[in-house]
This record gives structure tokens, sequence and C-alpha cells, in this order.
């Protein structure tokens, strides 16, 4: 029989120290023969390459020493594993180093100038092209792949680039590039160019022209099929992230998924990956996106055949597949409400399943958890989609209806997913009910959904966290006396813009690193973003008034509720002042609030102390002003 306790006061097995002491497994990589997967964790402010190779026990550490962390734009692209070779750029250093996965010490490959990311090895081993950044252009470059001689530009003209891709037999080269004023999800241009060898020299690119893609139409993630006469390619053209497959002889393209179901990404990242083309040549596995929960398939490349993979059922966000160059096995990252993300390879022909390495320890079984579930509502005449968490226990029950905690995802352009939240059961777990909103403007959904934000920044996102709580109130599902509005990044924004705009919709509201002045955001932020306003509200000096009134720092005094800032010291793309400003102004006004500064943290918590002291800081603020208030 289950204890009675009131909602938010419940015990939990999710503590903030087993939180902090999780690792961040990031996306893993065969080696060109096979033998080998190497992947990335990050543990507290380092990351970790880790490789196992097939037929051993246990896997071990590569570089115990150097911290692995690409950091062009938001990152990603940390390494890549060909011939027997680790390549991976150091934290703080930007140089790509090499070293042999059966041991030995790393050796730099470029110089110290700039920063690298998403290496790419030659099929021959000879040649390394990546993406550099030089705290002012963007380009690929190509150098020695040991590093004997000096790096030379590969192709240069564009704002950005990444995903360059090799063909199997070296000739061709593949690659995305866009430029301001969009972000990869907006427009962005596949290339395919014929590589030069010289006599003397590093190869170079001719014939370089656009196959897909353009200002409106988003293309992401190229592969060359292993005959190398054919190209895939994930595009929006139609309105949704579909898989495309063009034929290189002929020039005919193929769609290989229908509309309706999401294929692509937001790549905020180097090195993302949503497929990838199995050994055979003929077989893609490919993680389709349906309202938030992200299955693997088996697609067909001839027929357009689609196939979910029923053993791997139980996982409802996967992600970064890859395949194993010789035998019908896939690697990639999956996890569920339930179950924390892992790495995992399974055997497309046996379908038996490897378990590699994990986020926790999986200590707790899966009914002391919270689980997920789509929801829909309307919204400004239109709809609004996100995921619900209902309050779960195995041990407490409440009377009464719980009070609400709505998270509001970063980006503005991300989603969230059926995949393992610790925010989720930090709360769900206490007496929470939790609704995260993929408010218009998310991904996930279409491009017609993604593009609603376009001029409406600190509009649609509004409306749907305050109509969301609403239709969660008349479901009955929640106390409506009793919310709390949270979010990071851009989702700091609608806290905060949220809170100035409707100072009594909701209890409380928590703000990590939010954006204050759109202004400054415009002016100070990398170069990544340092446009990105232009699409979400207006271009400068045009939407100047705009911009001020979707600006919170300006409205600050109207916040009256209680309001906890959280903010790390050395973030780049959300600057501190902005947080100072806001927290300037609550204390003019005389509105309850804390501010918790994180040294030696940026945009987003890695370090073990601050999890720590970040989760337990939340909760006793909740206790204080929403639960005892």
């Amino acid at each position: 029989m289950k204890a009675t306790r009131p909602y938010g006061l419940w015990d939990s097995m999710i503590t903030p120290a087993s939180l902090a002491e999780e690792r961040r497994l990031g996306p893993p990589q065969w080696d060109s023969d096979g033998t080998t997967l190497v992947w990335l964790e990050g543990r507290s402010d380092r990351g970790v390459l880790v490789s196992w190779r097939m037929g051993e026990v246990a896997p071990r550490d590569l570089t115990s020493d150097l911290s692995v962390r690409a950091e062009v734009g938001y990152g990603g692209g940390d390494f890549t594993v060909h011939g027997g070779q680790a390549y991976f750029v150091v934290h703080k250093d930007g140089r790509l180093f090499r070293q042999p996965l059966a041991g030995g010490l790393a050796r730099p490959v470029t110089p110290r100038f700039g920063q690298a990311a998403s290496p790419c090895v030659s099929p021959d081993d000879r040649w390394l092209v990546y993406v550099h950044h030089d705290g002012k252009d963007d380009r690929l470059a190509v150098v020695d792949s040991t590093g004997g001689g000096w790096p030379q530009i590969l192709a240069q003209g564009h704002d950005f680039y990444m995903q360059p891709c090799w063909s199997p037999d070296g000739r061709r080269l593949a690659y995305i590039a866009w430029d301001h004023p969009n972000m990869p999800w907006d427009g962005t241009l596949l290339y395919l160019a014929e590589v030069e060898y010289p006599a003397h020299g590093t190869p170079r690119l001719l014939q370089q022209r656009v196959v897909a893609g353009g200002p409106e139409v988003s293309v992401f993630q190229p592969e060359f099929t292993p005959d190398g006469r054919r190209l895939l390619f994930v595009s929006d053209e139609t309105g949704w992230g579909r898989l495309a497959c063009l034929d290189l002889a002929g020039h005919q393209r193929r769609w290989l998924t229908p509309e309706g179901v999401e294929y692509a990404t937001p790549a905020w990242l180097q090195g993302q990956r949503t497929y990838c083309i199995c050994a055979d040549g003929r077989r893609l596995a490919a993680a389709a996106n349906e309202q938030g929960f992200v299955r693997l398939e088996q697609i067909d490349i001839d027929t357009g055949t689609r196939q979910t993979i029923a053993t791997l059922a139980d996982y409802t966000d996967v992600n970064y597949p890859v395949s194993h160059p010789h035998l019908a096995k896939v690697a990639l990252l999956a996890g569920s409400p339930r179950i924390p993300t892992r790495l995992v390879v399974y055997d497309l022909e046996s379908q038996d399943t490897q378990v590699l390495a994990r986020t926790n320890g999986e200590t707790l079984p899966s009914d002391v958890l919270a689980t997920a579930e789509p929801v829909t509502w309307p919204s400004a005449g239109e709809q609004a989609h996100g995921l619900y968490y209902a309050p779960h226990s195995n041990q407490f029950e409440s009377p009464g209806r719980p009070p609400l905690i709505v998270i509001v995802h970063g980006g503005p352009t991300s989603q969230v997913r059926a995949g393992w939240r610790p925010e989720a059961q930090f709360f769900a777990t206490r007496g929470y009910a939790v609704l995260f909103v993929n408010y218009r403007g998310s991904t996930g959904y279409g491009r017609d959904y993604m593009l609603r934000l376009r001029g409406n920044w600190g509009v649609c996102d509004v409306e749907d966290c305050l109509s969301g709580v609403e239709y969660l109130a008349a479901e009955g599902a929640i106390d409506r006396e009793r919310t709390v509005i949270l979010g990071g990044s851009a989702g700091g924004f609608t806290v905060l813009q949220t809170l100035t705009q409707h100072p009594e919709a909701f209890t409380a509201g928590i703000s990590l690193y939010g954006v204050a002045n759109q202004f400054a955001l415009a002016a100070d932020t990398h170069k990544f973003e340092s446009r990105y306003t232009d699409s979400l509200i207006g271009p400068l000096p045009e939407a100047a008034a705009t911009y001020r009134e979707r600006s919170p720092v300006y409205h600050a005094m109207r916040i009256r509720r209680p309001l906890a800032v959280f903010q790390g010291d050395i973030d780049r793309v959300v600057p501190r002042n902005q947080s100072d400003a806001i927290v300037e102004a609550l204390r003019r006004s005389g509105t309850p609030h804390e501010y918790h500064v994180y040294q030696g943290e940026g945009h987003g918590w890695r370090k073990r102390e601050t999890i720590e002291h970040y989760y337990r800081a939340v909760e006793a603020f909740l206790r204080r002003y929403v639960i005892y208030s």
C-alpha cells in the first residue's frame, strides 16, 4: 500500500548526486577494417574516447590525458576512426591529433591555429579533410593524415561548412555549405566535387556543383553508397525531412521515405547523423521520428520498402546510427523515458543486441520511473505539440491535483524527444507533472510547423506554453494554481518573456542562461547564431522596436512571481551580463529571486559539482515558493 504524502514532497531515488554522476554518451564510429568501435563519453567536464575491439570483453579508454571536444559553433564532429587510427580534436586546443587504436601516444596533425571539426579520412588513408574555423572565416581544409604537411584550403567562400564525405574511390567529395542569415535548417547547399591529386602537393577540388538544396531547402548528411554510384542525403524540399537517392550517372533523384515522418534533425552540431548505409549497399538503417518518438527502420534503397526493427521497439529515441563496414551490424545510441541512453550494437541478420555502454548503472527498476505520452492541444487557432509526464511513484500517492512544471526547450529550433530525460524523472518522481512544450517552431513535425516561429519568437512559444497549461487544467490533470515555467537558453528567454508579458500566469519561473536582451544577442553571440534573429524576429535596424518589445531586460520590472536564475560565468552564447541585468532589475523591484553563477561553466552544465548543486537548488526553490507558499 502506498503512503500518502503531498505532491512535490515525495522521496525519489533519482537524486542530484546520481544525476551528477551520469555519463554523456556521444556518437560511435567503426574503424575502416571493422575490428574496433570507438565512441565519445562525457565525464564531468572531460571528453574521453573509448574503444572496444570485437571479441574483447571490456572496452578501454584511449584518451586518458587529453580531453576530446570540438568547438566549431556548438561543437560536435569531435573525432573519426580510420586505418587503425583515431583522429580527434583536443578541447581548448583546437588541433587535430592522431592516435593508434592499438596503443601509443597522440601526435598533432594540424597546427595550433583556429578550431577544427568533422575530420574525414580519404579511403587510401593519405588525406584528412575537416572543417576549420579561424575565429572569423569557415572553410574546408585538407592535410596529410600523418601531420607531415601544412594544411591547405580545399573549399571556401561560404559562411559555414559541415559533413564532408569522400566517395569510396576517393575521386569525389560531397559536403554541405550555407550562408548568413540562414541557419542549417533554413536552407543549405549540397555540393559534389571532383577531386584532383597533383603529383606534388595536396588534393584540390574541381567542378564543384550544387546537386541539391537551396535558400529555402535544407539538405543534411550526404553519404555515398559502397559502390560509389549513388549519393544519399536528407532533404525537406517537399515539407518533411525525407531520405533521397541521387543516381550519379543519370542524375536522377528518388525519394526513399514518405511525407509525414521526419528523418532530419536540426544541425546544431557538426557530425550529426540520422541514418547509415549498411555494408551490403542495399539497405539503410534510419531514425524515423513521429510525434517525438523515434524508432529505427530498415529501408531498401532500391524499392524504398520500410520495416520497423521490432527487436529495438523498447527504445523510443534512437540516434547516430553507424554501420559496420563489412558485417550486417549497426551501432547506435538508444534510450526511452524509462531506459537511460545506451550504446547498442544490433545485428540485422541474427537480430541480436549487445549493450556496450550505459549512461548510468541502471540500478532502478522501471516501475519507479515515469513515462512520456505525446500530447496535442489547441493554441491560437492552431495546434501545439509536446510530451507529458504524469507524476509517478511506487511508494507515494497524493490527494488532489499535482503541481505542473512546464519545460521549454532551447534552440529555439529543436525538439524534445521521448528519450532519457533526467530532469523529467527528477521532477515526476517527486510528485510534479511535467510538460515539455514542442511549441510551433520546433522540429520533428514538418517544415511548415518549424517555420511558424519566423518573426514570431516570443509569441508562438509563449502562447503554446500558456495554452498547454490551460489544456492540462481543463483535463483535470494539474493544479492550475501551482505551475512553474522552466527553460534554458532560448527556453530561458521564453521563461523571461512569459513572466514579463503575463506576470500572473505562473507561480514561479526558473531561467537557465536565458536570453534577456535581443540586441545584445545579435551583437555579442558567436558567429553561428549571429544572424539567427533575422528570421526569428527581423533584420536590424528595421525591426528595432520588435527587438525591444521582445527583450525581457527592458520589461523586467513587470516580473512579480519568484524567479531563480542560473548562469555559467564563461558562457559565450548568452554572456553572463544578460542574467546580471535581469537580476539587477529583480533587486530593484523587490521581486523574490535567487541567482546562481557557476565558475568555469559555459552554455550548459558539464561539471559534476555544478549538476548536483543545480538540482538541489531547484528542489529547494520549488519547495519554498511552490509547495509551501
